[in-house]
């Protein structure tokens, strides 16, 4: 718990203008001695973004500078706390010959990586399936059922940890249960556990680790972590590394759900 690898930064068009430096401080507070900063790496070559607001990334064109201002705070704060460059890259079903190229010419500038699934195909079309209630509503009525939608999400993270992404892919997963994030309006008639099995030992098998991310905490439709108690003990008992992060888009939402995960 002396680390939080899951941080977002001014970039992130859905997140705060917080600098990066207020990020460092609150660590520093906290009481870590490391963080990952892994903003949303800009969307592959040909896919639109399906947000409503087209806001899920960071824009191509800020790749270089955000690099740039990662390496000037961790020499700014050298000494004091460990800070790694990183990104949180999607994996887009359909797009993984786009994915590895990016990560063929940009993982050279990462220290830390987290591969995340917030797209789903359905069809011909994607959706962005953690936007927000509404688009989820839609997302069940276009899918016949909350059942449907689950299995999807899960289908298609174990494709992402099987995807053969190059020697850059990232071995920490994102958040494995983000599909729960509006259950207490669109709860589930069961909890998936031997979906949730099936992808931990494909975890364990590839010798990845998983973000255990606290943002599900202050999420008013979750109020769990991602993924909750019992999945992270199963991933504990397989020896898969669970790295907190707090997935935080402002400076004070660091720590979120830390409290309630220090039992692991």
């Amino acid at each position: 718990m002396l680390k939080d690898g899951h941080i977002h930064t001014p970039y992130c068009p859905h997140g705060t203008k917080d600098a990066l430096e207020d990020y460092v401080e609150k660590a520093i507070n906290l009481g870590f001695k490391e963080i990952s900063f892994t903003e949303h790496a800009p969307l592959p070559e040909g896919f639109e973004d399906p947000a409503p607001a087209c806001d899920s990334a960071m824009r191509k064109e800020h790749l270089e500078k955000y690099f740039i201002d990662i390496s000037r705070v961790k020499a700014a704060y050298q000494g004091k706390i460990r800070i790694n460059a990183g990104l949180e890259v999607d994996y887009i079903e359909g797009f993984e010959q786009e994915i590895r190229k990016f990560l063929e010419m940009n993982g050279r500038y990462m220290d830390d990586s987290i591969l995340s699934v917030h797209f789903l195909k359905h069809g011909s079309r994607y959706e962005c399936l953690d936007y927000s209630p509404d688009v989820f509503a839609k997302m069940i009525e276009e899918y016949g059922s909350i059942e449907a939608v689950y299995m999807n999400y899960f289908r298609t993270l174990l494709l992402s940890i099987k995807a053969d992404l190059g020697p850059y892919k990232p071995r920490r997963i994102g958040h494995i249960t983000l599909v729960k994030k509006f259950q207490k309006k669109y709860p589930a008639d069961r909890e998936f556990r031997e979906e949730i099995y099936q992808i931990l030992d494909e975890v364990q098998n590839q010798g990845y680790e998983l973000d255990y991310n606290g943002a599900g905490f202050s999420k008013p439709l979750c109020k769990e972590s991602y993924p909750p108690d019992w999945a992270a003990e199963a991933a504990a008992q397989k020896g898969i590394s669970l790295i907190y992060g707090s997935d935080s888009h402002q400076a004070k939402e660091m720590g979120q759900g830390l409290d309630w995960m220090k039992h692991l």
